[in-house]
């Protein structure tokens, strides 16, 4: 009854509140760069299913990108609106991923998260989100959807590495930062 009960409770919702708030932070720098937000989200999506759980981990990826398109929407998210939903899809992809394939791991790691068999598994774990993203945005979504007409269509290449190889890169880069915090946490005290 309790296991239940904590799905949501007070803990749950207070830190995937905060990791909310680190997430639309970051997108005020969004248009810097993206290897300063695309890291710092997928930390936070992978860090609420490492700390708390699945669904709180998905509610971060489906806030993520409307949030992203409210404070600094792309001329590429603005021409595609599209996008959003299956930029929704591969965060839930990654956060899938960390619950299915990494997450067992780092809890049965305990104060040791970071061995090369979890540093592999983060990078299946990105390598699925940069492929799903790859394959639906970069190869089909904006081909498709971005007029032979429209300037964006200069940019392509650009556009298609950002919602693949990028993704991929991003998400390596998040889990270094998820492995040093679960051993900041994990050193403290907490298994």
């Amino acid at each position: 009854m309790d296991e239940k009960k904590s799905i949501f409770g007070a803990k749950q919702i207070t830190t995937t509140a905060i990791l909310l708030a680190i997430c639309i932070i970051s997108q005020f720098f969004k248009n810097l760069s993206i290897f300063i937000t695309g890291p710092i989200i997928n930390t936070c999506i992978a860090l609420a299913v490492l700390m708390v759980n699945l669904p709180c981990g998905i509610i971060l990826s489906v806030i993520t990108p409307i949030t992203a398109y409210i404070i600094a929407a792309s001329p590429v998210m603005t021409a595609v609106p599209l996008i959003i939903p299956f930029i929704m899809l591969g965060n839930c992809v990654l956060a899938v991923a960390v619950h299915f394939i990494l997450k067992k791991e780092i809890d049965k790691a305990g104060r040791k998260p970071i061995n090369v068999k979890n540093m592999i598994l983060s990078v299946v774990c990105a390598l699925a989100k940069g492929l799903f993203m790859g394959l639906t945005i970069s190869l089909w979504l904006l081909p498709t959807f971005i007029p032979a007409e429209s300037p964006l269509r200069g940019k392509m290449g650009v556009f298609q590495t950002t919602f693949s190889l990028y993704q991929f890169l991003t998400a390596c880069i998040g889990f270094i930062y998820v492995f040093l915090i679960i051993f900041a946490l994990k050193g403290r005290g907490r298994d």
